[in-house]
Parts: C-alpha cells; sequence; structure tokens
C-alpha cells in the first residue's frame, strides 16, 4: 500500500512539473490585456466625445463594402443589399504605451463600452433604422478605432420605368449621423469607390459603379452644417428573362394577328382568332402590371409596345367585322355604291395587282343563252321564232287561231305521217314561260355578280389591312424595342 501511494505521488509530481515547463509563453499577455482593459475604462465616459479639444470636430473616415445585391423589388422601390460599414476615428481617451503592457498594440472591445458614432442610413426603408450588427470595436494603440458592423439594409429607391427592360436604375444610400452636426462630427470619404472585391454577382442586375460623395447641407432652421456621404449603386437590368417571357411572346401574338387577315372568311374562325389574340395580350399586360409599380409618371417602353399591339389587335378585329360584312352582303340588302366600286375595284386592286376571275355563269342561263343565239340566227331564216322554239313550221298562221292546228311535216306517201300540233293557247303559255326562266336566269346573274363584287371588294380590303397591319406591327416593334438605350445585358 505505502509503495502504491509513493508511486502515485512521484506521477503528481512529474505531471505538474510537464504542466509548468509546457505552459504556454504568452499567457503572461492575459495579464497584460486585462490590466490594459482596466486601465483604459477606469475613467471612460460611453457619452463623452473622444476628442482633446472639445471645440475640434471629431474626424470620421466613413467607407462601404458591398457584399450582395438582394433584392430589388420594383413595385414597392425597395432595394435590399448586404453591406459592410467601414468606420474609423482616433479615440484620444484609448492610447497607450504598447512597450508597458507587454508589447499589446491592438485590442478588441465591445462597442457598448465605448463611444461610437450614431451613424444610420437616412433612406431607409426597414422597420429598424439601425440594421447594423453590433460587432466588436478594434482598437490601436494610438488611439485608432476600426468598427465595421455589417447588415442586411433595406433602402428606399425611386425606380424609373420608362426603359423598362432595358433600364438602369440609379438608386442611392445616404449615411450620416443622426445627432451631430458638423462641427462635433466631421465625415470623410474613405474612398469615393465602394469596396467590391467580395461581391456576389446577382442574376437579375449587374453593378455598373458604386461611387460615394460627401455633402455638407445648411438646412433653413439651423445655421450649423450637417455633413452626410452619399454613395449611389448604378445597376442595369440583365433583359434575357423578360426577353423570353415578355417580349418574344407579344411579338409572336402580334404577329399571329396578321394571319387573321389572311384567313379566308368562309372558315369561320377570323373573327375567333383576333378575340383570342386579344385576351392573350391582355394576359401579358396584367403580368406586366404586376411587375412595375403603379405610378403615373412615366410609361414604360415595353407597356407602350403592348398598348400599340392591343390596339392594332382591337383594330384588326373591327377590320375583320367589316371584311365578313362585306363578304356576306346580297343584291336583296346593299347596293354597292360607285365611290366603294371605284375604289375597291377599280384603283386598289391596280395597285396591289389584284385580277378579278371571271364570272360564274349559269349553266342553264349558257344553255338558253346559245338556244336563244341559235334562235337569232334560225330568225334570218324563213322560220319565225316561235317556229324556231317550236321547231315548227311557219304555215300556223294561216288557220284559225282557235280550231286550227300546225302540221310540222307531211308526208303523203307515208301512211304513218307524224303530226304536231298546239293551240295558239299553248304556244303563248310556252313563250310566256321562256320569258319568266330567262328574266330569273338574268336576274339571277345579276345577283351573282353583285355578290361577286362585294366578295371581291371584302378580299381587297383584307389584302389592305394586312399590308398596312405588317407595317405598324413592324414600326412599333422598331420604334419601342430597338430605341432602348441597350438591347443585350
Amino acid at each position: 500500500m505505502l509503495v502504491k501511494m509513493t508511486m502515485w505521488m512521484d506521477s503528481s509530481v512529474v505531471l505538474l512539473l510537464l504542466i509548468l515547463f509546457c505552459h504556454p509563453q504568452g499567457s503572461a499577455q492575459g495579464r497584460h490585456e486585462r490590466r490594459l482593459l482596466n486601465q483604459l475604462l477606469k475613467n471612460y465616459n460611453a457619452m463623452e466625445r473622444p476628442v482633446a479639444n472639445e471645440s475640434e470636430p471629431l474626424i470620421l473616415s466613413f467607407g462601404l463594402t458591398l457584399q450582395q445585391l438582394i433584392d430589388v423589388d420594383e413595385k414597392s422601390q425597395i432595394i435590399t443589399s448586404n453591406l459592410w460599414l467601414n468606420m474609423e476615428w482616433i479615440d484620444s481617451n484609448l492610447s497607450w504605451n504598447s512597450s508597458q503592457y507587454g508589447g499589446i498594440k491592438d485590442i478588441r472591445m465591445n462597442p457598448k463600452f465605448l463611444w461610437k458614432p450614431d451613424i444610420l442610413m437616412y433612406n431607409s426603408a426597414d422597420e429598424r433604422i439601425d440594421s447594423t450588427i453590433p460587432t466588436n470595436v478594434v482598437v490601436q494603440h494610438n488611439g485608432t478605432c476600426t468598427y465595421i458592423p455589417p447588415g442586411i439594409f433595406k433602402s428606399t429607391c425611386k425606380i424609373d420605368i420608362m426603359w423598362f427592360p432595358f433600364d438602369d436604375q440609379q438608386c442611392i444610400m445616404k449615411f450620416g449621423s443622426w445627432t451631430y452636426d458638423g462641427r462635433a462630427l466631421d465625415l470623410r470619404l474613405y474612398s469615393e469607390e465602394a469596396d467590391m472585391s467580395a461581391y456576389i454577382d446577382n442574376g437579375e442586375w449587374i453593378l455598373l459603379g458604386f461611387r460615394g460623395k460627401r455633402n455638407v447641407i445648411f438646412y433653413t432652421c439651423c445655421p450649423e452644417p450637417y455633413v452626410d456621404i452619399t454613395f449611389t449603386l448604378h445597376i442595369r437590368r440583365r433583359t434575357l428573362y423578360h426577353g423570353f417571357n415578355l417580349i418574344i411572346p407579344c411579338v409572336l401574338i402580334s404577329s399571329m394577328a396578321l394571319l387573321g387577315f389572311a384567313l379566308p372568311p368562309d372558315s369561320g374562325e377570323k373573327l375567333t382568332l383576333g378575340v383570342t389574340i386579344l385576351l392573350s395580350l391582355t394576359v401579358f399586360m396584367l403580368q406586366l402590371a404586376q411587375t412595375l409599380p403603379p405610378t403615373s409618371d412615366a410609361v414604360s417602353i415595353i407597356g407602350t409596345y403592348f398598348a400599340c399591339t392591343m390596339i392594332m389587335v382591337a383594330f384588326s378585329v373591327v377590320m375583320t367585322v367589316v371584311v365578313l360584312n362585306y363578304h356576306h352582303r346580297n343584291s336583296d340588302t346593299h347596293e354597292m355604291p360607285q365611290c366603294i366600286k371605284t375604289l375597291f375595284l377599280k384603283w386598289l386592286p391596280f395597285f396591289l395587282r389584284m385580277k378579278r376571275r371571271g364570272r360564274k355563269t349559269n349553266s342553264r342561263h349558257v344553255f338558253f343563252k346559245n338556244k336563244m343565239k341559235e334562235l337569232d340566227r334560225k330568225e334570218r331564216s324563213s322560220r319565225s321564232l316561235i317556229a324556231n322554239v317550236l321547231d315548227i313550221d311557219d304555215d300556223f298562221r294561216s288557220h284559225n287561231s282557235t280550231t286550227s292546228y300546225l302540221s310540222v311535216r307531211t308526208n303523203e306517201e307515208t301512211v304513218n305521217s307524224h303530226v304536231c300540233g298546239v293551240t295558239q293557247k299553248e304556244i303563248s303559255t310556252i313563250i310566256r314561260e321562256l320569258r319568266f326562266i330567262t328574266n330569273r336566269l338574268k336576274t339571277e346573274d345579276e345577283a351573282t355578280v353583285i355578290i361577286n363584287e362585294w366578295k371581291f371588294a371584302a378580299m381587297v380590303m383584307d389584302r389592305v389591312c394586312l399590308i398596312l397591319f405588317t407595317l405598324f406591327t413592324l414600326l412599333s416593334t422598331f420604334a419601342c424595342l430597338f430605341t432602348a438605350p441597350h438591347l443585350v445585358a
């Protein structure tokens, strides 16, 4: 038992010696840092402005580090970004001789124990005006304090939608002291350009610049100058997303509206196609309205293009109704005026190189017309018109009108002679029927001519509308889209 106790005591001594000899050499720094902190905070007042001469302003160097552009909300006109605030000033109460404190040249201190500038974003849109996360302040032996609090900032930004989606936006971020004027706290710009070395690219916006500017403003209420640092964020929208989801579908839909004038009126789908295209454009217009802010200051270029396209499609629907009305007119309800005949049957077809096809004539009328020509030729012979129509001789005129019979041919040599006889009343009935049929066919032919004229006028109007609306679509597309500052970004 005694031997075991002796062995345990020997191992404890060895372990103690190892701890003493292996103790890190820098452990003495803990005592120096503790002593330094106690000395610095002994009579320190966090409410006191740390300057040697109270009549002089405290100089604060201010800068920004942009980490990420999180979101640009056009409808709410708010931009969300991840920023680091870089602030540096000299605290005359926090300087020491590093040789007296074990060579310590800088320490980290909690900001709640120190004076720090009350720098806030003036145009903040966050519920909490101060969006920063408190971090330690790095204090150097000469009194220089470096404070870099990160934060997610929401700032107001007036969105200019005139050239949407080919737009550039310039959003300002205004920083300054909330309570100190320029005679107590003088802000100096750390660098004209914000630090963007660690910037993460945004999928919707391209960062063009982030410049800062120092402003000194005198307000009417106060004679003191107020200093602020304003950074201007210059960004450009990437147009690929909106090009595939808004512009190209709109151009295609407006081009399909032109096909309505190439569709035959008898198909029954001309009006349906125009109304369907108009409803499709309305859906895209609603999608655009949900993206842009509800402002009346300016109209976006894509909104102007959509409006022009919708007007064109609506007017094309109206012209389609007119074309269908012309196409289905007839001689019983409408008579074509002379001005329309001159315009749509002569001048416009001449300029458009359109030719009318030959008139379609009823086959029965062709037969009777040919028959009448044949009768005219037979009239030159010795037989009369009735004899030519009935294919009989003229000797029926020498008999009595009520009792005589007409003989066609008499063959005294044959027993079975054929005799064709009709009364004068039957002949009059036949002539009356022939005149009725001829007049009816002539009336039908005239009606067919009038119907064909209306149909040809509708065809000419279709061709004119096709050319005019094609020119309007091309001009509006080039005028609205290709006048943008840039097309591809």
